[in-house]
């Protein structure tokens, strides 16, 4: 049957609805693509937002952190197994010596490495002191034995080298003597042994002084970055990912305050591990005396805190500096010398080349100027020694103490009793093992009036003060 044949005005509004419909499609599509193409740069700039100053320094340093797990062997008396530790007296008075029982106490640190080409890591100390084994561990999930190649426990620094280890990521070292108080700093690090954690905060302050039992630590950078156990040997870092500080200490009475010890000053010390196995004790080539009330009275001074220097050794950095025997030592880098005993302690946060602005007072008026340690070497020691305590020590090392080969008469040590054959174990509690050992103590204690020995004398252990 033959198709019905549409009328004019029929057509005329089919190919009207088709063509509007075509349009509202092409519509759709434009804006469906406009979108698209729109949400392309939004998210793009959403993703640069979020990559913030502190997320690029983290990517930067954080492949170069290392968290450190350390192995020691722990020996103590058992009686009758664990808890037992405060009835060993006890037992001891009517049994003797008790049996002792060994175990292996696993801790835990962290590190950074400052050199990826011959793998060294730098730490602190106290981290890797007593180890019998020393692991670290890359945020690759890379694990490497460690060997110490040098450490100070008067800085609170360590350097590892990782064994077959090389080409690897390290962190770039920036200038502790460039912060400002108050720039954002970030801590990488290991607390509670949860590997790699990235916290942050702000410079609060520099050249801060710590009072521990084991001494004086001066010139740390303080900061409110969470620095809890396990971060001690991690880097604080800038927001340009750069290296500027070493964590190593929580203040005991206070949260959210922790300290690093500036890079500067580790880069010191790490060129003498590095080239000596240890940090040479330093001085500025000055000898004093304390101050008291009519001293005290004679200069004007209101209190009693200060060094007299009584002499200053040529050739030295106290005369290069100026220094004159009668004036009146006040500060060092900015912290109140208390007293001669105080001084001989805040060498030992110094190293040689570094340099110190010292406070001064002569003829009532008070001045700065600066100085550079230099080192302290073995051989001045064992000869001030001589002249000062009456004391000739053997040349070989003993793991046991240095042995006396000569006892000067008329001397602090002459008039002590001590004679030859004696042995050295411990000067101002400082053990002796070796004539740097001694130099360094004697480096500590040498401007005293007395100072407390332990003598080996046939076979048995002597606690004697000697008076200087």
């Amino acid at each position: 049957m033959p198709r019905a044949r549409r009328k004019p005005s029929e057509q005329s509004k089919s190919n009207s609805v088709l063509a509007r419909a075509r349009t509202l499609a092409f519509f759709c599509t434009a804006v469906v693509l406009a979108g698209a193409w729109l949400a392309a740069p939004v998210r793009a700039q959403t993703a640069d937002i979020r990559r913030t100053p502190v997320v690029r320094a983290v990517e930067k340093a954080s492949p170069a952190v290392v968290n450190i797990t350390t192995d020691r062997e722990v020996t103590r008396e058992m009686p009758f197994g664990p808890g037992s530790d405060m009835l060993a007296p006890f037992f001891r008075e009517f049994f003797g010596d008790l049996p002792k029982r060994s175990y292996n106490h696993q801790s835990m640190g962290s590190g950074v490495i400052i050199d990826g080409q011959r793998g060294l890591v730098l730490s602190n100390a106290h981290v890797i002191s007593g180890a019998t084994s020393v692991r670290a561990r890359l945020a690759d999930g890379r694990e490497f034995q460690a060997q110490l190649v040098g450490s100070d426990p008067d800085f609170d620094l360590a350097v590892l080298r990782l064994e077959d280890a090389s080409n690897l990521p390290q962190v770039p070292l920036g200038d502790s003597d460039d912060i400002l108080i108050g720039e954002t700093v970030i801590a990488i690090g290991n607390p509670f042994g949860f590997t790699h954690t990235v916290t942050t905060g702000v410079i609060s302050a520099v050249k801060r002084s710590i009072r521990t039992d084991h001494g004086v630590y001066t010139d740390f950078i303080q900061t409110d970055a969470a620095i809890n156990p396990g971060n001690s040997g991690g880097p604080l870092l800038n927001l340009h990912g750069e290296l500027i500080g070493i964590n190593t200490a929580i203040h005991a009475q206070a949260e959210g305050i922790g300290f690093a010890i500036p890079v500067n000053k580790a880069k010191r010390v790490v060129g003498e591990l590095l080239g000596r196995g240890r940090v040479s004790p330093v001085w500025l080539g000055l000898a004093g005396q304390n101050i008291d009330p009519g001293t005290a009275s004679y200069f004007g001074l209101k209190t009693l805190e200060g060094m007299i220097i009584t002499n200053v050794y040529a050739g030295l950095p106290g005369a290069a500096a100026g220094l004159k025997p009668g004036d009146v030592l006040l500060t060092v880098q900015g912290v109140q010398v208390q007293d001669k005993e105080h001084y001989l302690a805040m060498l030992q946060n110094f190293v040689r080349g570094e340099k110190l602005t010292l406070e001064v007072l002569r003829d009532g008026n008070r001045f700065r100027t600066t100085a550079s340690p230099t080192a302290y070497t073995t051989e001045e020691a064992l000869a001030m020694a001589r002249d000062r305590w009456g004391m000739v020590l053997s040349g070989n090392d003993n793991r046991r103490g240095l042995a006396l080969e000569n006892v000067l008469p008329q001397s602090p040590a002459g008039n002590l009793g001590l004679r030859r054959g004696d042995v050295l174990l411990q000067v101002g509690g400082m053990e002796i093992q070796s004539r740097d050992d001694f130099a360094k103590a004697f480096m500590r204690h040498r401007m005293n009036n007395q100072v407390l020995l332990i003598v080996g004398r046939g076979g048995r252990m002597y606690h004697v003060r000697m008076q200087i």
